[in-house]
């Protein structure tokens, strides 16, 4: 005898806002998701301002990420999506990422002197002194070092003279930090370049390779790789599937406080949202966050003529920008703010993170009779906003029989067909 097996239908909307969907692009191809801001309920009208802003200050490439996908990406005088431009100091935070991979891995400890990977007299402090030195200093800016030196970029010996007890003073640094790759390749028995391609660079689908500039390492890339590695750590160093930077206690200290001199400063990371922060340059501590205009829990790295890579993991957003020097003047984390600024008005329904965590106020499921159904049905909803949703159906019993739609979605109608004869 023949049975009737009926069916009905779920359908399931996720929010993209709140479920923190992440889009990962193919690491081997150049192929990338985008999502419109219209479809994400910005305000359109604002971007020319932004990018009348962007363009008047020098900048060459300027992407923002929504949980993965680019919402915008725009390239300025000639600059192109394979144009390479250097990161500068905004480069740190590649070492502060691989500085923690190494020590997962058991290669070097941040707790040990500096001295064990570059062995002693590698400055002209005292002996004493040198040995206070670790690689947490190096990465935290409070390594003791004169900053006041005529090359604070020189690493060697002669140039790296003692200040203060390492942990006792913040100062933004470079040559310590320098040294930083001295101490990987030693620990890891590989050049920086292989260590950072096999490690990270290759994993995520970055190009680009480290260069020497006088006594500076320095990394240059397209701006997709800069995006790319912003978008890794906006998912805590996991890139889909594949968990780069595991150890999550040393992910959490490289994007918190290091240390109480400086309160807006990680491992190498720019930290927004604190009650105070240092400049470099400067022994002065200024009151409040340095990017009041961007979401608190924004982090940077920051580098010389305005390099930035910006993630704020409460709004799902990466925003890089890479360019010459701003017509204003203004530093990089002065430059960081402005961008948020002119970024804000055109992110005009989502100012701050309890709207962000709002659903959206109403989708719409049509037609769809009969439900239960057999065997087939006409399935059509409309979704008012951009949004990760799937659909299924079940038998009876409860059981899933078929999964039509598992896919992210902007706001508009849909329509899909079902049979199960």
């Amino acid at each position: 005898m023949w049975k009737k097996i009926f069916f009905f239908l779920l359908i399931i909307i996720r929010n993209e806002i709140s479920a923190q969907t992440i889009y990962f692009p193919p690491v081997n191809s150049n192929e990338w998701e985008t999502v419109s801001p219209s479809s994400l309920g910005w305000c359109v009208s604002e971007i020319d301002s932004l990018f009348s802003f962007l363009q008047s200050n020098n900048t060459k490439a300027f992407i923002v990420l929504k949980h993965g996908r680019i919402a915008i990406e725009q390239y300025f005088n000639n600059f192109t999506q394979d144009s390479i431009w250097y990161w500068a100091s905004a480069g740190k935070v590649l070492t502060a990422t691989l500085a923690g991979i190494a020590q997962q891995e058991g290669l070097l400890n941040l707790s040990y002197s500096t001295s064990k990977y570059l062995g002693t007299g590698w400055t002209s402090c005292p002996p004493e002194k040198e040995r206070l030195i670790t690689l947490r200093h190096q990465l935290t800016m409070t390594a003791g070092l004169d900053d006041y030196v005529s090359d604070p970029y020189c690493t060697l010996p002669t140039c790296l003279l003692y200040k203060a007890d390492a942990g006792t003073r913040w100062a933004y640094h470079n040559a310590p930090y320098t040294l930083l790759e001295e101490v990987i390749e030693n620990a890891t028995g590989l050049s920086y370049n292989q260590y950072f391609a096999n490690k990270i660079k290759n994993r995520i689908g970055m190009n680009g390779l480290w260069v020497t500039s006088g006594y500076n390492n320095i990394y240059i890339s397209n701006a997709r790789s800069m995006a790319r590695f912003g978008l890794l750590i906006l998912n805590g160093g996991i890139w889909s599937t594949d968990t780069l930077l595991y150890d999550t206690t040393y992910f959490n200290q490289m994007i918190n406080t290091s240390q109480n001199l400086n309160l807006s400063y990680g491992y190498l990371w720019w930290l927004n949202g604190k009650a105070s922060y240092m400049v470099p340059g400067l022994q002065y501590v200024f009151p409040g966050s340095f990017a009041p205009a961007a979401p608190v829990d924004m982090i940077a790295g920051l580098g010389k003529n305005g390099q930035i890579v910006s993630i704020s993991k409460s709004k799902g957003l990466v925003v890089i920008r890479m360019g010459d020097t701003p017509n204003t003047g203004e530093v990089p984390l002065t430059l960081c703010n402005s961008i948020w600024e002119k970024l804000n008005a055109v992110i005009c329904n989502q100012t701050n993170v309890s709207q962000e965590n709002n659903f959206p106020q109403r989708y719409e499921l049509y037609q769809n009779f009969p439900n239960p159904f057999n065997p087939s049905t006409k399935i059509s909803w409309q979704s008012p906003v951009g949004s990760h949703q799937t659909l299924k159906i079940y038998d009876m019993l409860g059981n899933e029989v078929a999964k039509l739609v598992d896919e992210f979605k902007e706001a508009g109608n849909y329509e899909v067909n079902f049979n199960a004869s």
